[in-house]
């Protein structure tokens, strides 16, 4: 292998409990978002728009899912002979075998595949982020300052300061102090969750990590606050555009119908830092006779033969004659028969409703409908 300056390591092994019956057969990055993507989408394109084109994906629950959509991960151009997009599932040792205990944890069990391309730089990346973001801008900051640690850090409102991991700043963006979440902030600077380390510098904190029995084996609260406490040259790297955490049913939602703003924070038609997908198998999309769209996402190998309002139609579903589906979300392959009256409702992958269902409403809470309606 020749040798990489940066490679990124992509953690998608999370369970996302609070998606609930989103996430009960298959992992929280492989989650479909904006009807045609899935959110680890947005990690993977950042890197080859940002020129990385090594990628180790890890994977833990439901790894099926996300093996399958990646493939050979040409989708997003990272199928390249020296490098490209490698899934990296946990596997026995003469230890044992066991799920990764935590965040650099599941990275220390990779070290071999990291050192076989002999990077100057490791970029530790979330697959359950919704964000567009050119990490080479961040990797020249990383270099300048010669840091071996540098963390992306988005500003966010004082009152929702506890609910991050917060840096602490001194001169020229230094990190002076981390606090994972803490009651009272002195800052409002949170942790994205995105890290470029100097590999010497990882490399040696991992190992040492791996061996203390008191570790949780976390870069929030291990890895970084020890490299902090030794002295390490560790800095923040100010980002300001859009990023979303849609770990919740709500956010989830949210995030998906601010693509149908007219102003929409994340403009998915830009053709600057495109997001790419493995959806471009299906079909064109089939609008019929009697269908009425309006601001709404209709996407490929779609059947849609009723009405949409202000609604996203994922990849491969179909609405039937005489269905309504307003401010809803229909997953992929879902079906909505005919007749059907959905409103401010999620549609799970796959999901069958009965013909005639009518199922939410416009001052309720959002529905999620994770088995068929029969």
């Amino acid at each position: 292998m020749s040798k990489k300056e940066c490679i990124a390591m992509l953690l998608a092994g999370g369970q996302g409990t609070r998606l609930g019956d989103l996430t009960s057969n298959i992992a929280k990055p492989a989650v479909s978002f904006g009807g045609k993507y899935r959110i680890i989408d947005f990690s993977l394109s950042n890197c080859i728009n940002s020129d990385i084109d090594t990628v180790g994906i890890l994977v833990q629950y439901r790894p099926g899912s996300l093996n399958q959509y990646l493939g050979n991960g040409a989708a997003w151009d990272l199928d390249s002979v020296d490098g490209g997009a490698q899934v990296l599932s946990p596997y026995a040792t003469q230890e044992g075998g066991a799920w990764y205990e935590g965040t650099a944890d599941a990275i220390y069990h990779n070290i071999e595949f990291i050192d076989s391309y002999d990077p100057e730089n490791v970029l530790i990346l979330s697959g359950d982020h919704i964000y567009r973001m050119d990490y080479a801008d961040m990797l020249a900051a990383h270099k300048k300052r010669n840091a071996d640690l540098t963390v992306s850090v988005i500003e966010v409102p004082w009152e929702e300061a506890s609910r991050f991991g917060i840096m602490t700043l001194g001169e020229n963006d230094s990190i002076v102090k981390f606090t994972e979440k803490p009651k009272q902030p002195d800052s409002n600077m949170a942790s994205m969750g995105i890290y470029i380390f100097s590999w010497p510098a990882l490399r040696k904190a991992l190992i040492e990590d791996h061996v203390d029995p008191e570790s949780e084996k976390d870069f929030g609260k291990n890895i970084i606050p020890k490299m902090l406490g030794e002295g390490k040259r560790l800095f923040a790297y100010r980002f300001k555009g859009y990023w979303k955490d849609v770990g919740t049913i709500s956010s989830y939602y949210d995030s998906q119908m601010e693509l149908l703003d007219k102003n929409a924070p994340i403009n998915i038609f830009e053709r600057e830092l495109r997001i790419f997908s493995n959806s471009n198998y299906y079909a064109p999309a089939l609008i019929g006779p009697k269908a009425t769209v309006k601001d709404s996402l209709i996407c490929n190998g779609c059947v849609m033969c009723g009405t949409a309002i202000h609604s996203i139609i994922a990849s491969g579903a179909s609405v039937h004659d005489g269905a309504e589906v307003k401010d809803s979300i229909i997953l992929p392959k879902a079906d909505v028969g005919p007749g059907c009256k959905l409103t401010r409702v999620i549609v799970n992958e796959g999901v069958k409703i009965k013909d005639g269902s009518v199922i939410g409403s416009a001052d309720g809470e959002i529905t999620v409908v994770g088995k068929d309606v029969l």
